[in-house]
């Protein structure tokens, strides 16, 4: 009789542990196909800075990006001109190198069928420094880069309003310098694009009334969710602490209306996947109401994560941010 109970309380256990099984499975299996069937208002694309460190340490070569973007699921690449300064260093002629390396770079996107978007040029002189032979030979350099950004089949250089930090003079010389460039980038059907990246430019009302000057329409913004810092410790341009800020939500808004993609930066995350020091749902309702719905930028900078893992973070943090939004 005690044998017959037993029998009976097994079998009734193993039923019921094996109809959780089969629910949680469902239920995993539900939320995959949740994920899968998700399309967000935008598009997902990688930048290259996310991955600078097991670029610069040797571990990757630049080369090989377009790959490494097809492996995590991205549809999109934008380019960083400083981290192909050892490829341009190939050949003897500076031409030949270049052309040696968007050869390669168009061959690898093609081959796994990744979209160039953007290459954010870097070191290439200043062009809103105050003295004008300066700024004109900034143009000059920047040339290279749309018509290597035509090559590839971009749509945009990303350039750096650096120069003066005089308020009163700023606008006028940067105007000068952005359509300049914007002039002959249209000549080659390349947009213009201007990142918040540090000092007056990313003081977004400022940069607003340069976009106002410019006033053409292949110059525009590129909105970053993190880099609104204004001032820096010992006036440095970059690595010091960043003792003043612009509201980077105020930031993103008014840089919208004159955004031709948008960088969604990132530094460290929390238990429950959230950016610690940027409210990402906050940041896609000011872009979905702006009505843009093109590619957004995945751009890690944090240390606390590997390259790897802090670009998935983000890249799901953007998935699941606006599947909350209305």
């Amino acid at each position: 009789m005690q044998q017959t109970i037993l029998k009976g309380l097994l079998i009734l256990l193993i039923f019921s542990s094996c109809k959780q099984n089969t629910s949680e499975n469902t239920k995993v299996q539900n939320e995959e196909s949740t994920m899968e069937d998700y399309t967000p208002f935008f598009k997902l694309s990688l930048a290259q800075w996310s991955l600078y460190r097991t670029i610069r340490s040797g571990e990757m070569s630049p080369i090989d990006f377009a790959q490494k973007a097809s492996e995590l699921g991205f549809e999109g690449v934008e380019y960083v001109s400083q981290l192909y300064s050892d490829e341009l260093k190939k050949d003897a002629n500076p031409k030949k190198a270049m052309e040696l390396l968007l050869k390669t770079l168009k061959s690898n996107s093609e081959t796994y069928k990744i979209q160039n978007l953007i290459i954010m040029v870097d070191g290439e002189g200043d062009l809103a420094v105050l003295d004008e032979k300066e700024r004109n030979q900034a143009i000059e350099n920047h040339k290279k880069w749309v018509d290597a950004a035509q090559f590839l089949g971009c749509h945009s250089i990303r350039v750096n309003l650096f120069g003066t930090n005089d308020p009163d003079k700023w606008v006028d010389v940067a105007t000068d310098g952005l359509s300049k460039l914007s002039d002959y980038a249209s000549t080659k059907n390349i947009n213009v694009i201007v990142e918040n990246h540090g000092y007056l430019s990313s003081n977004a009302a400022m940069l607003t009334k340069v976009m106002q000057k410019v006033n053409k329409k292949n110059c525009g913004t590129l909105p970053d969710f993190g880099n609104f810092c204004l001032e820096r410790e010992g006036g440095e341009r970059w690595e010091t602490k960043c003792i003043k800020e612009y509201p980077k939500y105020q930031g993103v808004e008014e840089m919208m209306p004159y955004a031709k993609a948008v960088s969604a930066k990132s530094y460290d995350f929390d238990a429950e996947g959230e950016e610690t020091t940027i409210d990402y749902k906050r940041m896609l309702e000011i872009i979905k109401k702006s009505g843009y719905n093109g590619f957004i930028g995945v751009e890690y900078e944090g240390e606390h994560l590997r390259e790897v893992e802090g670009i998935k973070a983000t890249r799901d943090l953007l998935i699941s941010a606006s599947k909350q939004l209305n």
